[in-house]
């Protein structure tokens, strides 16, 4: 009796085991089933142009968002090629205005260095501090930058021309510096035709001139009033 009792709650037991297996197994065989079924779309977040991080493949892309995409990738695209010309641009205007030999800046350091070393030049401004070459006079006594007048122009020859005039101060006194250099066609390198100093109540310095020609007197005439040298 005990024996046959036992037997049947064992197969109750099982009985309902397999009840509850064949159960689960069927939920998760319908869950399986519907998750293969879904859109990938629907398990992730939306592409747009502000979220787009490129994770997700091409092809699993709508055609909303592959539009997406590629509105944000010509926006990258036109800021990188935008930021390359503006760094050209600069490095260009940088070579030109310092760096080239053509350079306003390049002729007026060069000027200034012959003027500081010369021996004449220091005898007349004075040489207790070092001398002190700026641009144009301004009435600001702030501005740090003053403009230099310059221009140049190529004549009927080809030849370039450049034509400058800056202010000197030393200890003693001041002055202007006018230079006039040209460069041939073919020509690498400008050559001064003239690059002279003019102190008030001296006579003119002329550090370089190629006008004059060394031992040979210039003859000079007269017109309304004003001695000029040919």
């Amino acid at each position: 009796m005990a024996g046959t009792r036992c037997s049947a709650i064992s197969a109750n037991l099982l009985s309902s085991s397999i009840r509850h297996l064949g159960g689960f197994t069927r939920c998760r065989g319908y869950a399986t089933q519907e998750t293969l079924g879904r859109s990938p779309l629907a398990t992730r977040k939306q592409v747009t142009v502000t979220n787009d991080d490129g994770r997700v493949h091409w092809k699993e892309l709508s055609i909303k968002e592959k539009a997406a995409r590629t509105t944000q990738q010509t926006f990258n695209f036109g800021i990188v090629l935008t930021g390359l010309v503006m760094t050209g641009g600069c490095a260009y205007f940088f070579y030109q205005e310092v760096l080239s030999t053509d350079s306003k800046t390049v002729q007026f350091n060069r000027a200034v260095d012959r003027i500081r070393s010369d021996s004449r030049v220091k005898e007349v401004l004075g040489t207790d501090h070092k001398i002190r070459a700026f641009g144009e006079p301004t009435w600001n006594r702030w501005a740090r930058a003053r403009p230099i007048a310059s221009k140049t122009f190529k004549d009927s020859q080809g030849t370039e021309h450049f034509m400058m005039h800056f202010n000197v101060e030393g200890s003693s006194r001041r002055g202007v510096v006018n230079l006039h250099s040209f460069k041939a066609p073919g020509q690498a390198e400008w050559e001064y035709k003239y690059l002279a100093l003019d102190v008030k109540g001296q006579p003119r310095i002329y550090l370089e001139n190629t006008d004059v020609v060394p031992g040979k007197d210039h003859p000079r005439f007269n017109f309304l009033g004003t001695q000029w040298r040919k």
